[in-house]
C-alpha cells in the first residue's frame, strides 16, 4: 500500500533526525502545525473517548478519500495524532482499515513514545476514524 505524501515526508524527516532528542523536538514541531479546531468542532460529540488527554477529530469524505481533523490539549499527544492524520488522510475507507498503528510510529522511531495508555488513545482515536468511515 502506497504511502500518503504527507506521510513519506514524515518518515523522512524522522528517519534523518540524528537523535532521540531531535525526533522529540520533531514530535512538538509537527503537533504545533496541526490547524487548530473551531469552537463549533470542539464538541463532545467529536471527542475520543478512550484518550487520557482529550482528543477532538472531524473527518469528511472527499471523492472516495477520508480527510480528518484532530486536535489535543496535550502538546505530545498533538504531535502524535498530526503523525497519524498524516499517515491516513487521502485514504479510502478499505485503506483506512489496514492501517497498522505500532508499524507506523516504529518506522518513524517513536515506539518509545507509546506508553501503554498513549497507544490506546491513539488506537481510539483511530478505530473512531473508521467508525467514521464505515
Amino acid at each position: 500500500m502506497s504511502l500518503p505524501a504527507e506521510a513519506v515526508t514524515a518518515l523522512e524527516t524522522f528517519q534523518n533526525a540524528a537523535s532521540w532528542e531531535q525526533r522529540a523536538r520533531l514530535l512538538m514541531q509537527w503537533g504545533e502545525r496541526l490547524p487548530a479546531l473551531s469552537a463549533v468542532d470542539k464538541v463532545d460529540a467529536n471527542r475520543v473517548h478512550g484518550c487520557e488527554s482529550q482528543v477532538w477529530l472531524v473527518g469528511s469524505l472527499e471523492d472516495g478519500h477520508w480527510q480528518f481533523e484532530a486536535s489535543s490539549d496535550a502538546r505530545l499527544i498533538r504531535g502524535l495524532v498530526a503523525l497519524l492524520l498524516a499517515r491516513v488522510n487521502g485514504l479510502s475507507a478499505a485503506e483506512l482499515r489496514q492501517v497498522d498503528l505500532p508499524e507506523w510510529f516504529n518506522q518513524l522511531g517513536l515506539s518509545r513514545q507509546l506508553s501503554p495508555s498513549r497507544s490506546n488513545g491513539l488506537n481510539a482515536v483511530l478505530q473512531r476514524m473508521r467508525e467514521l468511515a464505515a
